[in-house]
């Protein structure tokens, strides 16, 4: 009886050991993901060929853009937010091409694609010496502008590649929900 108990007691142990392997192991994505590269905003974030550089950050409820030579005004249920940055290349000529807006909670929003026809948006071709500056734009719940993370790549797969990670901080909120110094219209017409 003892060796069968024995016997048991073996067998689970190795069933425990072996599903803590499986739990606590690194993802897949986790192992061939991007590679971070951290920063605050107003810091240069250095990534592995381009440096980013967030100015600042402004909430709108529509935004005022033109479309072949035609005002139009595009809303949203939620919030606008306009960010500025500038770029730099290292070493040689590349382009930016991906910026996520990733929330306090945790969901992410892609730049909007709304947008797709106004100059200053990703992608950015950027060369060596020449800083760029660019707009991203994303659309999305008022309850995401807090504490949020601004993450950019050169591309959409970038894998064992450099991500710049720019954390923005706290953001007030007003009482009508909405991030504090949020404005009713912001205007994309004019230049960065």
């Amino acid at each position: 009886m003892t060796r069968k108990l024995a016997n048991i007691i073996l067998l689970f142990v190795a069933v425990s050991l072996c599903y803590g392997l499986q739990v606590s192991k690194p993802r897949y994505g986790d192992l061939i993901g991007p590679i971070p590269s951290r920063g605050r905003l107003g810091d240069t974030v250095v990534g592995r060929s381009f440096e980013v550089r967030v100015e600042k950050v402004k909430f709108a409820h529509n935004l005022k853009v033109d479309r072949f030579g035609e005002a139009k005004i595009l809303t949203t249920g939620g919030v606008w937010a306009v960010v500025t940055v500038e770029f730099a290349a290292r070493a040689q000529s590349m382009t930016v091409a991906v910026a996520s807006w990733r929330g306090p909670t945790g969901l992410t929003y892609d730049q909007t694609e709304r947008l797709s026809f106004t100059d200053g948006l990703l992608p950015v071709a950027v060369d060596p010496g020449l800083p760029k500056k660019a707009r991203l734009i994303f659309e999305m719940r008022p309850a995401e502008a807090s504490n949020a993370n601004l993450l950019i790549s050169e591309k959409l797969m970038s894998a064992l590649d450099s991500q710049a990670e720019i954390s923005l901080g706290p953001v007030a909120t007003g009482s009508d929900g909405l991030p504090a110094g949020t404005v009713e219209m912001l205007d994309m017409t004019q230049p960065i």
